[in-house]
């Protein structure tokens, strides 16, 4: 990609891709870094659903899991362990609230307080002082999302080695200690008892940070795009006319975290008219389905009240779609709009900075910007200042 493109594309990276996709006769189209990308809705749900292109194991979790089935057996396990402690959270995220300051900062502290309110059930609180130390830096960091910025990243190259190291210790010592696979006191305990024995200690911290970057990050994120989107497009000085859960949904329309996923292609094959190699990576981009036009009214507006009207939907996939969806769509819905819920209640809520241009690595987050919170306003009132 030229210089001149590149930076077309930190401008406005959402933009740039719709470009693409509408200059495309055949709705598969080659980004300027060498990756195919489908943008006919037909096209990529085919891709995400068809079982020609899902019949192996899901890109997300790479070789760490020797088999489909097992993949399918850790997502399970794992969502019914957060399921099971969704009542927790909900207290945890009330607590956190009430402690915030009235001025908070964005999308960072939305990562911390996913994390605050689940930091026990990641891992629970008698694990050694070192590894939570860790934990929490990896938070302040960002270990897994992409950072876009390079001072970021140098600190993230630094602590990555030394968490990965203390947590596969630590997954050896509980795996020779032995564990309840009925009754998982953490994440990590969970992970240990849904993978096969074969699994290394080493692929299995890499599993543990992978679903911990999938809670605690992609939650935070998601809250804070609904923050954003919902106090730059109320009216200033009235109350919010949205639930928390229209809010959270079309945010994720309008805005997801997750804008890329990906299918490799299982054997030589035409598609959109163009002849793909085996191995091929065919990446769908839920922006660009939750903004088509021929499927969605005014889809370029962020309306939350079109989720009460049944015409108004077309393919939605903040967390994927088909056999690979994410096994915890579900739950991590339920934490965001508890998360939103909580931070609206009774409360005043303005915004400062932030635009609806993300950073955009693995993710697209958003800008930072300040929320400023009080209790004292008439309740579920949102404005921008």
């Amino acid at each position: 990609m030229s210089m001149t493109e590149m930076l077309r594309f930190r401008r406005d990276p959402l933009g740039y891709i719709e470009e693409f996709s509408h200059r495309s006769p055949s709705g598969v189209f080659r980004l300027p870094w060498g990756t195919w990308c489908v943008g006919d809705s037909d096209l990529a749900l085919l891709v995400l659903r068809d079982p020609v292109f899902n019949a192996e194991r899901s890109t997300f979790f790479g070789d760490l899991l020797p088999s489909r089935s097992a993949q399918t057996e850790f997502g399970r396990a794992v969502r019914k362990l957060m399921r099971a402690r969704l009542p927790e959270y909900r207290e945890n995220v009330a607590r956190a609230v009430a402690g915030l300051p009235e001025t908070s900062h964005w999308p960072a502290a939305g990562t911390r307080l996913a994390y605050q309110c689940t930091a026990d059930m990641l891992l629970h609180p008698h694990v050694s002082p070192p590894l939570h130390r860790l934990m929490d830096q990896a938070v302040r960091v960002g270990i897994l999302l992409r950072a876009p910025r390079l001072t970021q990243r140098a600190r993230v190259e630094l602590l990555r080695p030394k968490l990965k190291r203390a947590l596969t210790e630590h997954v050896t010592l509980r795996r020779e200690e032995g564990i309840r696979a009925d009754e998982p006191r953490d994440l990590l305990d969970t992970a240990i008892g849904a993978c096969p024995t074969e699994v290394t200690s080493r692929a299995l911290a890499e599993l543990y940070l992978q679903m911990y970057s999938a809670i605690v990050e992609t939650v935070g994120h998601a809250v804070a795009w609904s923050l954003l989107l919902a106090c730059l497009h109320n009216t200033p000085g009235y109350p919010s006319p949205w639930p928390a859960d229209w809010i959270a949904r079309e945010a994720a329309r309008h805005r997801p975290v997750v804008w890329m996923v990906g299918r490799p292609v299982p054997h030589p094959i035409e598609f959109g008219g163009i002849p793909f190699q085996t191995g091929t990576v065919l990446s769908v981009s839920p922006y660009l389905l939750h903004h088509d036009k021929s499927r969605w009214a005014q889809p370029d507006m962020f309306r939350p009240q079109r989720w009460a009207e049944t015409d108004e939907h077309g393919p939605y996939l903040p967390y994927s779609a088909g056999p690979f969806i994410c096994a915890g769509a579900a739950v991590a819905h339920t934490m965001i709009v508890d998360t939103v819920t909580a931070l609206m209640s009774d409360a005043h809520l303005t915004v400062a900075g932030g635009n609806l241009s993300p950073f955009v690595t693995n993710a697209a987050i958003c800008r930072p910007f300040a929320l400023h919170r009080t209790t004292k306003a008439p309740a579920h009132t949102l404005e921008r200042r």
